[in-house]
């Protein structure tokens, strides 16, 4: 629902020529109104030169979006291009207006609110993501500081000091511009303070240099994902070397850590890493997913002094002694969100494992579990432990050996969970060829009787349906959940792929041709 000051602020701006125009006319308390007016109609002109004489003292995108008594729908996740673009650059021509009727009182610009979904619903549908967003932050401080040496620039220009806080995502690609941007960080007047950071596709080397840059002390999300080869020893030297107090989430690669290779040096290190994880005290979500770590969650979990409200410890080849571990730690009873993928739980830890679930059950917002072996004869186990944990909004079991009629006996169970949200589910085992092995690797995996696999989502939607669930969205997504960050980048991310195969190669032809 608008209030009639939201319908006449959309009235104002749907016309940009005139609200242009009158701008210096409209009082100061009426501009974010204005501004989440301006968004919802795509009205990008308007946009800019409402940032670019904004009068307040703040600038807030996650605010100025969200939820407000004049428009309650949350526009902070609609990251529409001529939107952001408009409002970058009139942030940038903030700096540069001389001649704006208003005082410069802005000192901070949040940028952090804004949430890339994978459904869009502006109308240019072309979207701008954190990369891209990266990039044209990092492009507009550089050019800015490019004009204002070249320039004759009113004094009282230089004085201008706007903290920007961003969740800056770097890659090889946009890596050097995102440097020169963070180095003269002190003389532009607009100054990027980095609160996430993400970093993919990046050697070693120019990881290492650039978290330096971003002031690690303000950092309170990192992660280390895709082709960064980051393994313990890089890591404790990371941590030895820079500090992060206010850091929460800490995501690290795949292969980070190897048990199997493990010296006595190298426990000596995971120690370490462990100690180091423990001094940050604000540290409430970790992610480790892909790495070896069977009988080491205790050495690695045991310092942390503040509880995890996040764990993803999925395919980690975790054994009994590392579940008792997490079913027994004071972390049990505050995971909000767990992941346990690739672990075998009804063959290697089940009564432990439903252990760890009622401890958690009264806070476990997301539970995932794909490619966990859970069959027809487990489901009834299933839900009795699922029952307990009402506020649950996300269940993942993506890869299961689960049939048709168990996958309606789950839904059934579903509708009695009232916070329910979302549920990804396998292909019922019954659509894949007979003899069909799980996991199913990834040629065979698409390989099922699509006609007999949409006639069972039918069905279970309309289980969903008949209970007045229509709240609940249901679906497979065979090659993964929706990752925003991997669908912006993933032209480079595929090159660098292929890249790598044909180093690879090279190597073992040069290899071969020497032994021949």
């Amino acid at each position: 629902m608008k209030s009639l000051r939201f319908i006449s602020a959309e009235a104002f701006v749907s016309n940009a020529e005139f609200a242009r125009k009158n701008l210096g006319a409209v009082a100061h308390d009426l501009f974010p109104l204005l501004f989440k007016a301006s968004y919802l109609l795509e009205q990008g002109e308007v946009i800019h030169d409402l940032v670019e004489n904004w009068p307040l003292f703040d600038f807030n995108m996650g605010k100025l979006l969200g939820a407000t008594m004049d428009y309650q729908e949350d526009l902070s996740h609609r990251t529409c291009s001529v939107c952001l673009e408009s409002c970058l650059t009139g942030l940038r021509d903030y700096v540069l207006n001389q001649s704006s009727p208003y005082m410069k009182k802005l000192k901070v610009v949040d940028l952090t609110g804004i949430k890339d979904v994978e459904v869009q619903f502006c109308k240019c549908k072309k979207t701008m993501g954190r990369w891209a967003r990266t990039q044209l932050l990092s492009k507009l401080c550089s050019e800015l500081l490019v004009y204002l040496q070249q320039a004759q620039c009113n004094p009282g220009t230089f004085e201008i000091s706007i903290n920007v806080l961003i969740d800056l995502f770097v890659t090889e690609r946009n890596y050097e511009l995102v440097v020169q941007a963070l180095l003269k960080k002190c003389s532009c007047p607009l100054k990027i303070c980095c609160v996430a950071f993400r970093s993919d596709n990046l050697t070693l080397q120019k990881f290492f240099y650039i978290i330096k840059l971003t002031d690690p002390s303000l950092l309170r999300k990192l992660e280390i994902v895709h082709n960064v080869h980051l393994e313990m020893e890089h890591l404790e030297m990371l941590f030895n070397s820079i500090h992060f107090p206010l850091l929460m989430s800490l995501t690290l690669p795949a292969r980070t850590f190897n048990v199997r290779r493990f010296t006595a040096t190298d426990e000596q290190m995971l120690a370490n890493v462990g100690e180091k994880m423990g001094e940050m005290t604000q540290l409430t979500e970790l992610s480790m997913s892909f790495s070896i770590l069977t009988g080491r969650i205790q050495k690695l979990l045991s310092p942390l002094k503040t509880p995890l409200k996040m764990l993803d410890v999925s395919n980690c080849s975790l054994n009994h002694a590392d579940m008792a571990f997490l079913a027994n730690s004071f972390h049990a009873n505050h995971l909000e969100a767990l992941d346990l993928s690739g672990h075998d739980i009804p063959e290697l830890y089940p009564s432990t494992f439903f252990r760890l679930l009622s401890h958690c059950s009264s806070v476990l917002r997301s539970l995932t579990l794909e490619d966990c072996n859970i069959q027809d004869t487990h489901v009834n186990m299933l839900i009795l432990g699922l029952s307990p944990c009402q506020k649950l909004q996300e269940f993942k079991f993506i890869g299961n050996p689960l049939s048709s009629q168990a996958l309606k006996h789950l839904f059934t169970f579903f509708c009695e969970l009232p916070m329910l949200k979302n549920v990804e589910f396998p292909v019922p085992r019954d659509c894949y060829p007979v003899g069909i092995t799980y996991p199913i690797d990834d040629s065979s995996l698409c390989r099922f009787d699509h006609q007999k696999y949409e006639r069972v989502a039918e069905e279970l939607n309309l289980i969903l349906l008949q209970a007045n669930r229509e709240d609940v969205k249901a679906s497979t997504p065979l090659f993964g959940s929706y990752d925003a960050a991997v669908q912006e980048t993933n032209n480079e991310l595929g090159a660098y792929l292929i890249k790598s195969f044909k180093e690879t190669l090279e190597k073992f032809t040069t290899s071969f041709n020497k032994t021949s």
